[in-house]
């Protein structure tokens, strides 16, 4: 196997294990692996990543996202993907998600600030809030390359989703827990702060329901 095969298995590894944990669900969301300074692999367009081959995934340039192999049509979101990747020579992967409570708090159009400390090392001070476009469209890539800065690792889409990057396929899958985690605290926080002194009940059913 040689490694764009390897990788290509990666992709797949990598959507079922996120897919398990609940950030990915039927055919939402996306990630791309980086195969090297000018092609990345990309999981391919409307496909369930239970049934997924190594020989769909799709592998483009990163320079004009021209398929070099794979089956299936790529993601729409690989201009999003190709962004990231572009914008950080060291980043191996870039996941984009439909998580729950980080989607959420997307409706909220603001950029989340991180409290917790350990949180901060994995994600930095705030995550930025990329304005709404259409998925899969230029509009979007180019909102949220705006934002792409060496102290962020991910960044939120308005009424969307997230985008979450790492070094590694480990770090970005890192990044994209911690944010949940970061997402669901901020709730709890404010929920509190708002609703403790006059309805005591409602706020343990809440946390109740957050934690799962």
């Amino acid at each position: 196997m040689n490694q764009t095969q390897q990788i290509c298995q990666q992709v797949i590894d990598t959507a079922i294990t996120l897919a398990n944990q609940g950030f990915l669900a039927g055919t939402g969301g996306n990630l791309a692996l980086r195969i090297d300074a000018e092609t990345f692999a990309i999981t391919p367009s409307a496909s369930d990543y239970y049934t997924m081959t190594a020989d769909e995934i799709s592998v483009l340039k990163l320079a004009d996202l021209s398929q070099l192999a794979g089956s299936k049509p790529a993601s729409v979101e690989k201009g999003l993907h190709a962004k990231v990747l572009l914008a950080f020579p060291d980043c191996q992967a870039s996941i984009h998600t439909h998580q729950p409570i980080a989607s959420a708090f997307t409706l909220l159009n603001q950029a989340l600030t991180i409290s917790d400390a350990k949180h901060r090392t994995i994600l930095g001070n705030q995550v930025p809030i990329a304005g709404y476009a259409p998925s899969g469209t230029s509009w979007l890539a180019n909102n949220v390359a705006r934002l792409l800065h060496e102290d962020t690792h991910a960044c939120l889409m308005r009424n969307h989703g997230v985008i979450c990057w790492g070094k590694t396929v480990e770090e970005a899958c890192q990044v994209v827990t911690t944010l949940e985690k970061a997402a669901r605290e901020w709730f709890q926080n404010t929920l509190h702060t708002r609703t403790s002194r006059s309805n005591p009940a409602l706020i343990d059913q809440i946390q109740q329901a957050l934690a799962g």
